[in-house]
């Protein structure tokens, strides 16, 4: 797998890249790493551990626990919660670890890790180097130091997490919403219970789709990557809108009453207005990623809203945010955070917030979104090549420089790696649709021939 750690944690096919043998001594290291480093001094340590429904997750579950248990970590287990609930309560039960079990938006046979440090956040990247390099020292034959008799970590179920963060999603809402109809895909995820809940506790009329996961039809033709079947929902039961979560509920997109989608760019939009007339926009500020749309920069610019870009990934995001005491920021994907109630990105508070907004102005999602306008914009991903030679292939370099000149003021080029999947992703901008398809599709071509 290369470096274990990605962008989001750890992920692999499981059973295949992501084993339980693997899930059981990461969760060992974890737990001696942050031992190490003082993260349990004076206590005996708790963990957090939470999980989408895929199928895998059942067996990994049961590894991390184990792993966990043994280096004498006690165990509070949530069960099928997204991650932004696991994140939220390590925070809230002072727990020293969160760990959760998704893969986010990838395909059921996928699963994946993620650590969370006490108060709910990311760990950072030079603790996630040591605990690779821990595991890895052990994985070859070190032995652990591992405590016995009641030394042992326990283990016991905290069913009252789900209440207790749906609690929190309502009670941070600045209005209800009653009077709406909203149209809800989950992805058959983690939030199939959760995010139902929390909207009707709201005040809003519910329809729900993609709510039945079985284990194995996660992110099946549905949830925020398949946004056909949403689309046609709101429009078919004449909704106000419709949100779509993916897998693990940490991100949120949109659809207007006429089934036109409102991505993360625009949600960013009508969220920085809303927070800023609440004076709840610290400095003024929103911060995003370089994939952001130039269309939601120069709406900022036009409405007096200073952003902030970050290299791609939320953690990145986040921690321009948390440096800076930034109130909002997010993705294009639909990763929003909401800082002052969140420590990650949470796709149902984040639907929640955009709906109330909508409640609070009487006004369209459609005419809320239109603060931007999104500038035509083609991603296209290239598998099967080298990605850790995107930013050193001169011919790729050579090809970059001729595309911009090509398209001087008006548009931009990005190449960058994917940090969760093995793939290059092409993104271009341009005024013209037709122009940005032909040099990405061109500049695609230059990545495989460079690059495979």
């Amino acid at each position: 797998m290369g470096r274990l750690f990605g962008t989001d944690g750890v992920r692999g096919v499981a059973n295949a890249d992501l084993t339980a043998e693997l899930a059981l001594g990461l969760s060992v290291a974890a737990a001696h790493v942050l031992g190490e480093v003082g993260t349990f001094e004076g206590h005996r340590p708790t963990a957090v551990v939470g999980r989408d429904p895929r199928a895998s997750g059942e067996f990994l579950e049961a590894a991390v626990v184990a792993g966990l248990a043994s280096a004498g970590v006690d165990v509070l287990r949530v069960g099928v919660l997204p991650t932004p609930a696991v994140a939220y309560l390590t925070g809230v039960l002072g727990a020293d670890l969160g760990v959760m079990l998704s893969a986010s938006h990838n395909a059921m046979p996928d699963n994946g890790i993620k650590f969370f440090a006490r108060g709910g956040h990311k760990l950072a990247d030079e603790l996630e180097d040591r605990i690779e390099a821990v595991y890895e020292e052990h994985r070859t034959g070190a032995p652990w130091d591992r405590p016995t008799g009641a030394g042992v970590g326990r283990v016991k179920d905290y069913h009252e997490g789900f209440d207790r963060y749906v609690a929190h999603l309502v009670g941070v809402l600045p209005n209800r919403l009653d009077g709406l109809k909203i149209v809800l895909d989950e992805a058959h995820g983690a939030a199939a219970r959760v995010s139902p809940e929390a909207f009707t506790r709201a005040g809003a009329e519910v329809v729900t789709i993609g709510a039945d996961p079985d284990g194995l039809n996660i992110n099946d033709g549905c949830g925020s990557t398949h946004l056909d079947l949403l689309r046609a929902k709101v429009v078919e039961h004449g909704a106000d809108l419709g949100i779509a979560h993916d897998g693990d509920a940490d991100r949120c997109l949109a659809v207007d009453h006429e089934g036109n989608e409102v991505d993360g760019d625009q949600i960013l939009s009508v969220l920085a207005l809303a927070m800023r007339e609440r004076s709840a926009l610290r400095s003024d500020t929103v911060v995003a990623t370089v994939m952001s749309n130039l269309g939601f920069k120069l709406a900022m610019e036009r409405e007096g809203v200073r952003l902030v870009q970050t290299a791609v990934g939320d953690r990145y995001v986040l921690e321009e945010m948390k440096e800076h005491g930034y109130a909002l920021g997010g993705e294009q994907s639909g990763h929003v955070i909401i800082l002052d109630h969140a420590t990650t990105g949470d796709g149902t508070l984040t639907g929640l917030m955009l709906a109330a907004r909508v409640a609070e102005t009487k006004r369209s999602l459609k005419e809320l979104a239109s603060v931007m306008e999104r500038l035509p914009q083609v991603l296209v991903n290239v598998p099967d090549v080298d990605k850790s030679r995107v930013n050193s292939s001169a011919e790729l370099s050579e090809a970059v420089k001729e595309a911009e000149r090509e398209l001087g003021s008006t548009g931009r080029v990005l190449l960058r790696s994917s940090g969760t999947e093995p793939l290059v992703r092409v993104m271009v901008e341009a005024a013209d649709i037709e122009q940005a398809r032909s040099v990405a599709a061109r500049l695609a071509d230059v990545v495989k021939s460079a690059l495979g």
